[in-house]
């Protein structure tokens, strides 16, 4: 992982260490904590690719966007691209003492599974806790994970010279990797909603995906249910009900929701003037911003910033 962008918040982007020419890494969270710098382990980050977290034993709290996620045997983390995260931490706020698993991944790397597109598409559930039976069934596919991506990564770097079939069990190796990555992230789109919601991992259209598409192509220029509906070809009434369905929320409440989770980015991880993270969002004055961030978070943008920092 390299660390970039500004000090309140580090943009990490993968790098893997141990094997550059795949875009995997399996790693204890114990290995990840001495990898990081104290500094660094303590503040939050963003990152360019997906992590999956597998809690076997400890205790800690994550949070992502805002979200504290309490971390226990079963627990499982999946973080998309673009998010912001804290590492599970303890009481004291230094990283957590775990026995997890962590998987870090590329966009591109996963077989392309229509399974398992909304669990990649950064709209899906964060948390989840796992029964005996499905976490029994997550440590068994993480382990063939962590056995396989040992075997590639301790393999001899591959040359011209080495013999046919050398070469050939390393790419055999890389491509049964993909393959089983692809099999756990089956696994977690057959997970119930963690909301408890009957259905709600599998809306069973294509409407609320689109949505959320061009939700975070336009947030920053639209807060109209009526302009989104139309860009997409539907009724207003269709999108509020595929939302509802997929979420238990509407339209109304999903665009609101997607503008605040911004906003909140931008007042605790930059220096932005409140009236500046307004105008970003589209809002021509800052009265109005601010009234809009007090009615959806009870706490006006002044408040929110001194409590993140």
């Amino acid at each position: 992982m390299v660390e970039t962008g500004q000090p309140d918040v580090i943009d990490i982007a993968y790098d893997n260490p141990d094997a550059r020419h795949t875009g995997l890494e399996v790693l204890p969270f114990e290995v990840l904590k001495a990898r990081l710098k104290r500094s660094v382990a303590r503040r939050p980050s963003r990152l360019d690719f997906h992590q999956l977290l597998l809690v076997r034993g400890g205790t800690g709290t994550a949070m992502v966007d805002f979200v504290l996620h309490p971390c226990a045997r079963g627990t499982l983390l999946h973080l998309s691209p673009g998010q912001v995260q804290r590492l599970p931490f303890g009481p004291d706020g230094r990283p957590a003492d775990l026995d997890a698993v962590l998987l870090l991944f590329t966009a591109d790397y996963p077989p392309p599974l229509p399974a398992t597109r909304e669990v990649l598409d950064g709209f899906g559930p964060v948390a989840w806790r796992l029964s005996p039976s499905e976490l029994d069934a997550f440590e068994r596919a993480v382990t063939e994970l962590e056995v396989e991506y040992r075997s590639l990564r301790d393999a001899r770097p591959r040359s011209t010279d080495a013999p046919a079939s050398a070469r050939s069990d390393v790419d055999l190796t890389g491509a049964l990797l993909r393959q089983l990555l692809g099999a756990l992230l089956i696994r977690t789109a057959r997970l119930p909603d963690p909301t408890g919601r009957p259905g709600a991992a599998a809306p069973g259209t294509g409407v609320y995906p689109a949505f959320r598409r061009e939700l975070e192509r336009s947030f920053a220029t639209t807060r109209a249910v009526e302009e989104y509906a139309a860009r997409l070809g539907y009724s207003s009434r269709t999108l509020t009900r595929a939302c509802l369905a997929a979420t238990g929320r509407s339209a109304k409440q999903l665009v609101d929701a997607r503008v605040v989770l911004q906003a909140q980015r931008l007042l605790a991880h930059t220096d932005l003037p409140v009236a500046a993270v307004g105008r970003a969002l589209g809002f021509t004055e800052a009265t109005n911003f601010g009234k809009f961030f007090a009615r959806e978070t009870g706490g006006t943008p002044g408040d929110f910033r001194r409590a993140q920092r």
